[in-house]
Parts: structure tokens; sequence; C-alpha cells
């Protein structure tokens, strides 16, 4: 064996950190070889409008398994906000940016703002395509929501299109698919919401695929498509990207019968039984402080659960939510175990969070148009339940669970997707690698996370390097601050500052003190976080000076990060 061949073969020994060669040297020293850990895999299953104490570790009834799993041998964190919409925050995690650096200040319509193009924008980079120049492979499964509609001008052409009578061609512009943003593989939705049993903008690659089985069901075939991907890379030694981008739970709330009939008695004791049951097993977990964390005070209600009229009608809609975790947390349990069964999950960080708080939106008064279908594939007419006319589940139906459902759903912080307090932007977050994390199985981490973080992490993990410029375009430095010191059990505040605005919601972070507005309303609300965490002591007149300390943070961040608040809209 020549000289090569004995370096090659010892510099693979596993778990030397010291190599000594001195077989060919006359004068035998001592020659510190660093060999450099296996480079993780890494799986981002990102879950749609899930509140934060909905899975079981975070404080939830729901049955939640595999996530649960996670959790319990890795690491769950308390401080993790996000953008509070779908695609501001898939545009923050996939460029490590803020959603308008990225171009995504509000929805995917093209507006004539560098901030509000309705795509990722040109000066960006995705973590695929950063991770594709360190030599991984790299998929994606599910909800993309980061590029341009194609919507036909005519609406009765629209619904057509929706209702899969007509084809009008491309989803987006072919250059703003998965594909063309690091990509190698892609099965999945290119817009926002879907019919879960027959989905629009359902594509392999940038095929379109015309027609799906007559059992399908769209959790199911994200999870099971990661898993084809995983068992694809069973026998190469490069490692991958997985982005497991889930639909679930997002209205409209459609699941399988055997799933919804587990939870058909969950809900029927009401919204406060159910909310005040979370916070203490929260408290119980060790998740939360009740000290500093006070269940806030329930949203407003035009009546008690007990005088409720329509209590059957709620209680199946949250039972339905719960069904569409349910079924997707069986598909993270086969990505799981496609991992483990490949040999690769003891070196695969596998993140799960939520891209922001419960939905309080009423789903059926938006009626069809847009992305929401008028009737199915087969002429079934598609009932939007205003008046709770049907029973939320099957796919002739289109509802939601409600502000008050969402409320709960967020326990115990107030409001909800789309707001910036706490309920719209503070996600559940776990990180799980057998192989890499340090910090004690089951525990939890206080470092300030946000999803634009996930780039500068994953770029340290992998060896990276963060492009300064990109097929010809310079790219704008990432705001994200890298998650590792967390991962090694290691105290770190991360994030000093954060911001957000979407829609005019609005808030400034600096330390524990917390600035925030409603979409609704521009006034300013000042909290104290270490102190209140469920913001439900307002301390603006008692503060003033600290609260224009912190405007002028929120303005001076806006101006330089192509903020300019729109009017609110119903969509």
């Amino acid at each position: 064996m020549n000289s090569k061949k004995i370096f090659l073969s010892l510099a693979v020994v596993s778990g030397s950190a010291l190599i000594f060669l001195s077989a060919f040297d006359k004068n035998p020293k001592k020659i510190k070889v660093e060999v450099k850990p296996e480079r993780p895999n890494i799986v981002v299953i990102l879950a749609d409008d899930m509140g934060f104490s909905d899975a079981g570790c975070y404080g939830g009834e729901i049955n939640t398994p595999n996530i649960d799993f996670l959790a319990n041998n890795g690491l769950r964190y308390r401080e993790f906000y996000n953008t509070s919409r779908c695609c501001p925050t898939r545009a923050s995690l996939l460029t490590g940016l803020y959603n308008q650096q990225a171009g995504i200040g509000k929805m995917t319509e093209a507006e004539d703002e560098p901030g509000y193009l309705g795509r990722l924008a040109d000066n960006t980079v995705t973590i695929a395509e950063v991770l594709k120049t360190a030599g991984y492979n790299t998929a994606m499964s599910g909800k993309w929501h980061v590029s341009n509609t194609n919507v036909q001008k005519d609406p009765k052409e629209q619904l057509e299109w929706l209702n899969h009578k007509k084809d009008f061609g491309d989803f987006s512009p072919l250059s703003q698919y998965p594909t063309s943003r690091g990509f190698d593989q892609f099965f999945g939705t290119i817009w926002g919401v879907v019919d879960f049993f027959d989905p629009f903008s359902l594509v392999s690659g940038t095929k379109p695929i015309k027609t799906v089985p007559k059992d399908y069901y769209q959790t199911d075939a994200i999870n099971d498509t990661a898993v084809a991907y995983i068992n694809s890379w069973k026998k190469t030694n490069k490692p991958f990207f997985l982005y497991v981008s889930q639909n679930a739970p997002h209205w409209p709330l459609q699941a399988k019968p055997e799933d919804i009939a587990k939870y058909k008695d969950t809900y029927k004791g009401g919204w406060d039984v159910i909310r005040e049951a979370r916070y203490k097993k929260m408290v119980k977990l060790g998740l939360i402080d009740s000290n500093t964390t006070k269940l806030s005070k329930p949203i407003t209600r035009a009546t008690s659960w007990e005088n409720n009229p329509d209590q059957a009608w709620d209680a199946e809609a949250m039972a339905v939510h719960a069904a569409m975790i349910d079924r997707m947390d069986q598909g993270i349990g086969r990505i799981i175990d496609a991992l483990r069964k490949t040999g690769k999950l003891d070196n695969t960080i596998i993140i799960f969070l939520s891209d922001n708080g419960a939905s309080p939106e009423n789903a059926a008064a938006y009626g069809p148009g847009f992305d929401r279908p008028s009737e199915t594939r087969t002429g079934s007419p598609i009932v939007y339940a205003t008046k709770k006319q049907a029973m939320p589940g099957p796919q002739t139906t289109y509802s939601s669970i409600g502000r008050v459902w969402a409320n709960v759903a967020n326990t115990p912080y107030q409001y909800a997707k789309a707001e910036s307090f706490e309920g719209g932007i503070h996600t559940p977050m776990i990180a799980y690698w057998p192989q890499g994390i340090k910090a004690k199985k089951g525990s939890y981490s206080n470092q300030r996370g946000h999803v634009m973080d996930f780039m500068k992490t994953f770029v340290e993990l992998a060896g990276a390097k963060y492009p300064t410029t990109y097929k010809g375009k310079s790219i704008i430095p990432t705001s994200g601050v890298s998650l590792v010191p967390s991962l090694k059990g290691k105290e770190n505040v991360g994030h000093t500052t954060l911001f957000n605005e979407h829609f005019g919601a609005r808030y400034a972070r600096s330390g524990n003190w917390k600035l925030v507005s409603l979409s609704s309303d521009t006034t300013w609300h000042l909290f104290d976080l270490s102190k209140d965490k469920a913001e439900t002591n307002d301390l603006a007149k008692q503060n003033p000076a600290k609260v224009k300390e912190l405007e002028v943070l929120w303005e001076n961040w806006a101006n330089a990060n192509q903020v300019f608040p729109k009017p609110s809209s119903s969509k």
C-alpha cells in the first residue's frame, strides 16, 4: 500500500482527532491532522398555521408522538420567532433575510416596490442554492408559495382553472419555481391554499400533475414523497438538504374520517376547558414559567360555550384541525423511520416548526375565487359555510377554526396569525440531531431565534460559504444569527433586536422590551417580556421614553429593509 492510500485510510478513522504519521519520515514528528466531523443531513419540516400549543410536547392534547419524540430527544426553543404569515415566513426561512429584504413584504401579488415583489428577489440566495455549492443533494416536498401567482383576468376562467376544468399553463413563471432556486427535485404546490383531496397548482419539478388517485390526500403525498427522496439517497455519501413544507393544518378544514373520529369528543367541553388544560400542561412541562407567563385573557366572544348554539359545529371544527395535525405527525413518523432504516438518522438534524400562529380567519367568508375553487373536479358544489350550515372535514366544505379556537391553539399568547403579538409570531421550534446536539436531551433553549437563522446555522454546519455574489448578482448579507451555540448547550442570547411588519402589524423588540401594534390600529403597546411574556400589561403610558426609543429603532429598521407598511387586506 502506498503512502497516499495509508493517509486516506487513516483520515477516515472514526473518532480520531490526532493521527501520527511517521512511517515515511526519517525524523518522525507528530503531525496534527484535524479530522472534520461528517457533515450532517438537514431536514426542515414546516407546519402551516399550527398553533404554539397544538403539539403534545408544547402543551396540546393532540396526538403527536413523532413530533414529541423529536422534542424529548432533542431541544425545544422557548424564544423562537417567525414573520406572522405563510409566504413571508417561507421567504425569510429560505433566504436568511427579513422577508421584505427577500422580496415578500405582503403576499405573492407583484408590486413595483423592492420589498413587495411577491417573489424571492434576484439579489437573494436560498438555503438550497448555497448548500448545492457545498455538494449537498437538495429536494423539496410541499408548499412553495414564494413566487408570483399567474391569475386569470376573467374570474370565470380563474374558477374553471381552480376547478380543474381548463388548463391555463404555468402557475408561476418557471424561473421562480423551486427547481430554479436550488432544489434538484420538487413535488408540491406552487400556490398557497389547497384542496387537500385534489390540490390546485400541483407539480412534479415543473410538470403539472393533471390527475390524482381517488384516495389522494395532500399531507400524505408530501410526507411520502419526502420518504421517497430519503430512500433514493440511501447509497450516496453526499449529504442532503430536504425541505418538507406542509400545508396542514391551514384551512380549509379537510381531513380523513378515521383521523377526525379520534377527536369526536375531545373538544365538546369548549374553548376555556382546553385552553386552561393546555396552560397547566405547559407549566408542568417546564416550557413556561407561571410567574412570567400568565394565561392571557381569552379573546372576546359573542357568547359563552355553554350558550353557544353552534357547539357541535365548533367542536367538530377543532376536531378536524387536530386530525390534520395528527395525520401530519403520522407522516413525520414515516420520515423518521426512513432515516433510521437508511442509516441516516443519527447524523441528520431535523428541524420542526410552524410558519406562524394559528389562523383567526373566517375562510368561508372569502368564498370561491383567486385560489379557492367553487366545485370539485367531479362537479360537486363546495359549500362555504358562512352560517356553519355544513360540517367541516370533507372536500365539499371550506371552513376554518376561527378566531376563538385560534386563541386556544396559541395558548398562552394573545392574537394570532398576521399580527405581531406573540400569538402571531411565536413559533414552536424543535431541533433533533443525535450525533450533533450536545445539550441535554429533552431540554429547552432560551436562545432568541428567528426563521432567518437557519441559513447561517446550516451554512456553518455544512462547511458552506454564504456568497457575496451569485449568478452575477450582489447578494444581501444574511440577517441571521447562528443557532449552533444552542445546539451545543451553550448560553447565548441570540438576537438582541428583532422587528416585523405585515399589513401594518408591527413590532420592535430590544432585549426584553417589545413595542407592538395591531394591523387595524397604529397605537403602540409596550411590554416587558421578562415579566410578561403573554403581553397582558401594557406599559406604554408609563414609559413614553421607552416607546419613543423603540419606535425610532423600528423606523430605522424599516427604512433600511425596504419596509413600507401597506393598508390591510382581506386575503
